[in-house]
Formats: structure tokens, C-alpha cells, sequence
């Protein structure tokens, strides 16, 4: 049920929310490495660095460097920087690291936050998604897959 949930309500999320929920996801993972760290848990602080990490390279694989311009690039940087402090935390056990590592987190997912909110942003991806539906919809049909190649093969 919890996962319906959560599908539902990632779903109904803009695109700057979606962001604002990763950099969530990436606190609670490093919280949950700090806690492995102070229980000895190898296998549970790799795993829990292991999925913040698979968020750093999500979030820096949909920059647009060539739309961003500065910004992007501040992003990038960001993500590396993140990056490595949770590499050294994790390498060297070391909480603090990851605390560090969170702090800044923190900071710019309040800028994002701040972003989601701003009316101005609404309204552009209200039309960036409309523009999206319309595409959708008038967008010729890929043409039908033969599957005569594909019905004489065995494994």
C-alpha cells in the first residue's frame, strides 16, 4: 500500500518538486550510512551510500549544459563535490563527512524548494506541459514492428 502511495504522490509532482524529493532521498540514505557507521555495519553504510550516489548521477545525468549555462555548471560541480565527500565518508567511516555532505544538501534543496513555490515557475512547466500533451498528441504513430524476424527465433 505504501508504495501506491508514494507512486501517487510522486506522480502528481512537477518536475521541480520531483528534484526537491531526490535531494530528500539522498538526506535520509546519508543518515541511514551514519547510523551503519555508528553500528558497524559495512554492508548497510555501502548500500545506503551506494543509492545516494545512484541519485548524484541521476540528477547530473538530466543537467542540460547547454540550456543552463552557469547554472548547470554550478550543478555539476555541486554533484561532484557531493560526490566525493560521500566517497570519503564512506571510505573513511566518517560521520562528520557525511554530515557535511548532507548540510549542503540541505542548503540548495531549500533553494529548490523556494523555486517549486515561485508562481512564475508553475506556469512555465503548466505550458511546458501542455506544449508536451499537444506534441503527444499530434505525433505521427511509429510504424508497426514486423514480427515475422522475431517469431522464428528460439532460444
Amino acid at each position: 500500500m505504501g508504495t501506491n502511495y508514494q507512486q501517487q504522490a510522486i506522480a502528481g509532482m512537477n518536475p521541480v518538486e520531483l528534484i526537491v524529493a531526490l535531494y530528500d532521498g539522498m538526506a535520509r540514505f546519508l543518515y541511514r550510512a551514519i547510523q551503519a557507521i555508528e553500528v558497524g555495519n559495512v554492508r548497510e553504510r555501502r548500500i545506503a551510500i551506494r543509492r545516494t550516489l545512484d541519485i548524484l548521477m541521476h540528477l547530473q545525468s538530466r543537467l542540460r549544459m547547454d540550456i543552463g549555462g552557469s547554472s548547470a555548471k554550478a550543478l555539476s560541480e555541486f554533484y561532484a563535490a557531493i560526490f566525493a565527500l560521500c566517497i570519503e565518508g564512506s571510505r573513511l567511516a566518517s560521520p562528520e563527512r557525511l554530515k557535511e555532505a548532507i548540510a549542503c544538501i540541505r542548503d540548495v534543496r531549500e533553494a529548490w524548494h523556494m523555486v517549486s513555490k515561485d508562481p512564475e515557475v508553475i506556469r512555465f512547466l503548466a505550458q511546458e506541459q501542455a506544449k508536451q500533451a499537444v506534441h503527444m498528441a499530434t505525433a505521427p504513430l511509429p510504424p508497426a514492428v514486423s514480427t515475422k524476424a522475431t517469431s522464428s527465433w528460439t532460444a
